[in-house]
């Protein structure tokens, strides 16, 4: 065998080794339904005790925290709902399947956060105009259940957040929840022991400008997606500039990265092959090319249109 031909079948083992790994890479820790499901359960009951316990004690932090975690309930359920869905087969009428569902969720779970801490905050500011008495003891017991409840579940969700942005967005629901029953905590203890029952409102501005802030990141984050931005991390220009350095390779250009999701990085382009090629020396070009992409760009979606001499747009970026 030539030393071209081999080198050529190496290229072809790494690529199908590298492009085996990398789209299990990601699948090595299965994101776990069933944590979402024992997370809806746990604040289910707290958001039943919190809200009862609010409305006796009088504590405007503590039935905010009680609407905080019913929605997380329904944040929680939306994204199990999305979960089951991003695993259903791909079909004719749907190509992709539902694999972009989660994003769906992340972004409206993002959503909520914000529209949650305004409504908190709205209703902390009339606090302050309209004093309310409150029984500290109750508050502190049922912060502390909170705690305990929410700590639980951001336990059984934190290693599926690491890999899912829809896990990470009931995560990050689950995580201000547990902060924001520490902050009434703290908030029942300075009322009892020093009678200072503006903390309550204090507390609930506080929780919810928190909100507000992990809940832009994502929508952001998820926004970017769904819009099918390039990823932060990928530089179009050194894609580009390693793609030019093989052999064949002419001007690669109209490209396109996205995220479809979390697991899956998508790239087309248009390459014009420096020589009339046959399509069996196309495809082994194309097997460097991915090799390249995947290694040091960790993109796993390859489609590239071989061209030579097409009177077609040259530019990096074409509007379709």
């Amino acid at each position: 065998m030539r030393a071209e031909d081999t080198r050529i079948e190496l290229i072809k083992s790494v690529v199908n080794i590298l492009g085996h790994n990398h789209s299990h890479s990601q699948h090595h820790h299965e994101v776990k339904g069933k944590n979402l499901v024992f997370s809806i359960i746990l604040n289910l009951t707290i958001t039943i005790a919190q809200l009862i316990g609010g409305i006796i004690s009088g504590s405007l932090a503590l039935i905010s925290d009680a609407l905080h975690n019913f929605s997380d309930v329904l944040s929680l359920g939306f994204s199990l709902v999305a979960h089951n869905l991003s695993h259903k087969k791909a079909t004719e009428d749907q190509t992709f399947g539902y694999k972009r569902a989660e994003l769906v969720a992340a972004f409206v779970n993002a959503l909520v956060l914000i529209v949650v801490a305004l409504f908190l905050m709205y209703g902390a500011i009339d606090r302050f105009f309209n004093v309310h008495i409150i029984k500290p003891d109750l508050v502190i017991w049922l912060s502390i259940l909170g705690i305990v409840v929410n700590g639980g579940s951001v336990l059984l969700l934190q290693k599926d957040a690491e890999h899912n942005i829809n896990m990470k967005s009931a995560y990050l629901h689950l995580l201000t929840d547990m902060m924001a029953s520490v902050a009434v905590l703290v908030g029942g203890l300075l009322m009892k022991y020093f009678g200072w029952n503006w903390v309550d409102s204090v507390l609930t501005i506080l929780i919810g400008i928190y909100l507000i802030v992990v809940g832009y990141d994502l929508l952001k984050t998820s926004t970017k997606m769904l819009m099918l931005f390039t990823p932060e991390d990928i530089d179009i220009k050194e894609i580009i500039n390693e793609v030019h350095q093989l052999s064949g390779a002419g001007n690669l250009h109209h490209i396109h990265v996205w995220h479809l999701n979390d697991d899956e990085l998508h790239l087309e382009a248009h390459l014009d092959c420096s020589e009339d090629i046959k399509m069996s020396e196309f495809d082994d070009l194309l097997h460097k090319i991915e090799a390249v992409l995947l290694e040091k760009f960790h993109i796993n979606h390859i489609t590239i249109q071989p061209e030579f001499k097409k009177e077609d747009s040259k530019e990096t970026i074409v509007q379709d």
